[in-house]
């Protein structure tokens, strides 16, 4: 199982899993209670519940890059393109935008 922390800037608002099951999304409890917290995505709404799915959620996977970008990514890493989890834990520690998601299970 893998898992990610992902920040905003440099907020860490939650956690991104990968488990036997699929994958789950939840925001840290303390920044949904944050006044004027924001969701990263409108298909992620805030809540404290969380989010499960047998793939790996249209968000996370969209910040993986795509076309020649994601071939350098998968050559330089030997990374297999399926593995979209361990593709979103190597290349989006420093992503174009706000978003940044840290390998947190070491």
């Amino acid at each position: 199982m893998m898992k990610g922390a992902v920040y905003y800037k440099d907020l860490k608002i939650g956690t991104v899993e990968q488990t036997d099951e699929g994958y789950e999304f939840q925001y840290d409890l303390d920044y949904v209670k944050t006044p004027g917290s924001k969701p990263i995505s409108q298909t992620l709404p805030l809540t404290e519940k969380q989010y499960k799915s047998k793939t790996l959620f249209p968000f996370f996977d969209g910040l993986i890059p795509e076309g020649w970008l994601l071939d350098v990514a998968i050559e330089t890493w030997k990374i297999n393109p399926g593995d979209r989890m361990t593709l979103l834990l190597t290349v989006c520690q420093d992503c174009i935008g706000a978003i940044k998601v840290i390998r947190s299970d070491k």
